[in-house]
């Protein structure tokens, strides 16, 4: 059998998530129903980790078994022609038989966008979250930062956090959380990179930097925020269309 790794991109706004679910179009129930068109057989896709309905992808990684000797490069062709437009592959490679999509992943890493214009453009809003109001971006980069290192981020999970990780810990190490600002576009950029995400975790994160922002709470409430282990103390869930994958990181 051979191991396939491939390289997504998708607009998830017509989508359900990642995760196959009953009679719910997802991205995961896509790609095996095109695989299974193509080989002939049920092939049964793992990704590098669920992302939510709404959330986009500029580079999600999965990878699959099959006894089909199609070659990569026909693979990528063949699955494009049979995949919807808001789904690209754009890499389709040979791997070592043990890799595995998600648990060999080293570092994911997350863009939030926000639209800070008092128009958002048609052409941008399934995109960013449009937040047309003051907020101070300097607090906002401090309360950023102070995220970065190895911490407990219960508050900042989903309310009824599931994970399937072989451990329920909520402890998760981010090597860079930072507040990158675009003048031209007036887009506010949230990038984070860690070992590993918790549901909702970006998008908690993000509603309490905005809260930041806004003057509601001061950056250096953060660390209370992270030992409080509470979910009710942070901030609301940002909406799920200004969130994008960009990057999985492997050591193959």
């Amino acid at each position: 059998m051979r191991n396939i790794r491939l390289i997504i991109a998708y607009d998830g706004t017509g989508f359900r998530g990642w995760q196959r679910q009953p009679d719910s179009p997802t991205l995961q129930s896509c790609l095996e129903d095109a695989l299974g068109k193509l080989t002939g057989a049920p092939t049964p896709v793992c990704g590098s980790g669920r992302t939510d309905a709404g959330v986009h992808a500029e580079h999600q990684v999965a990878n699959f078994h099959t006894a089909s000797a199609i070659p990569g490069a026909n693979l990528l062709k063949a699955l494009n022609d049979l995949l919807p437009p808001a789904v690209r592959i754009k890499r389709a490679e040979e791997v070592p038989a043990d890799f595995h999509a998600r648990y060999h992943v080293l570092r994911k890493t997350y863009r939030y966008r926000i639209a800070t214009a008092p128009v958002c453009s048609p052409l941008l809003w399934r995109y960013v979250c449009h937040h047309p109001y003051p907020l101070d971006r300097a607090r906002m980069s401090v309360a950023a930062q102070l995220l970065e290192g190895e911490h407990d981020f219960t508050s900042f999970a989903a309310a009824n956090e599931d994970e399937d990780d072989d451990s329920k810990s909520c402890v998760r190490r981010i090597f860079r959380s930072r507040m990158i600002w675009r003048p031209k576009s007036s887009i506010l950029v949230y990038e984070v990179t860690g070992n590993g995400f918790l549901r909702y975790m970006v998008r908690n994160i993000v509603g309490t930097l905005l809260e930041v922002g806004g003057g509601k709470r001061a950056p250096e409430e953060i660390p209370d925020l992270l030992a409080a282990r509470d979910r009710t103390q942070a901030g609301p869930t940002a909406p799920a269309q200004g969130l994008c994958l960009v990057n999985v990181e492997y050591d193959v």
